[in-house]
């Protein structure tokens, strides 16, 4: 047996889209299609007349570009908290092995 789909209508630049989601995601979609909206409008307002072809194309450029930064600077986080906790696992070796001698 499949899950229904739910019908969403979302507008992005004064049009209307018609997708179907996943029950209860609903509100995910209608939020990223809000999102992705006011980020087309700043780059259109940003630029001289643009086709919505190239406003979306720079749009998702964007997105993917913050998207990779935000990659890269979580990998740079989770290398600290594993070095870290390598160091306190080693610290706490060093202090049970002693606390034996």
């Amino acid at each position: 047996m499949s899950k229904a789909s739910d019908p969403v209508s979302v507008s992005i630049l004064d049009r209307d889209y018609q997708f179907t989601c996943e029950p209860g995601e609903r509100n995910a979609l209608k939020e990223a299609a809000f999102f992705l909206d006011e980020r087309m409008r700043e780059i259109k307002a940003a630029g001289k007349l643009m086709s919505l072809e190239r406003v979306a194309v720079m749009t998702a450029l964007n997105m993917a570009d913050e998207l990779l930064k935000s990659r890269r600077h979580e990998e740079q986080r989770q290398d600290r908290v594993d070095r870290r906790i390598v160091r306190l696992a080693d610290e706490l070796e060093d202090a049970l092995n002693g606390a034996i001698d």
